[in-house]
């Protein structure tokens, strides 16, 4: 790229590059129509919701997912037995994990 210079305007008039021009804070014309199909959803309705709860044992597991992705270790499919074996453990045996990869990110 090569650098802008106004002694190529030969009147050694200023220009600032960076000036607005009037019609360039016009209102932008009205959006059209897409015809590709694509358009943001509507908000989740809550009364949609199901009326099931995990299992604390299944909230564990995916807490630990989370936490061993976000420390920058993700579990790899053939870990998946011992996930299920230490998210069987007490819950304050999983917090206390899941404390201790927090404080390695």
């Amino acid at each position: 790229m090569t650098p802008w210079s106004s002694e190529a305007l030969g009147s050694g008039a200023f220009v600032d590059p960076y000036a607005v021009h009037p019609r360039d804070t016009a209102a932008p014309a009205q959006a059209r129509p897409r015809d590709d199909g694509d358009f943001l959803l509507a908000p989740p309705d809550p009364a949609d919701r199901l009326g099931h709860t995990l299992d604390p044992q299944d909230q564990r597991r995916l807490a630990l997912h989370a936490t061993l992705t976000a420390a920058g270790i993700p579990p790899m499919p053939e870990d998946r037995a011992v996930i299920d074996q230490i998210s069987a453990l007490p819950a304050d045996v999983n917090e206390v994990l899941q404390r201790w990869l927090h404080h390695t990110l």
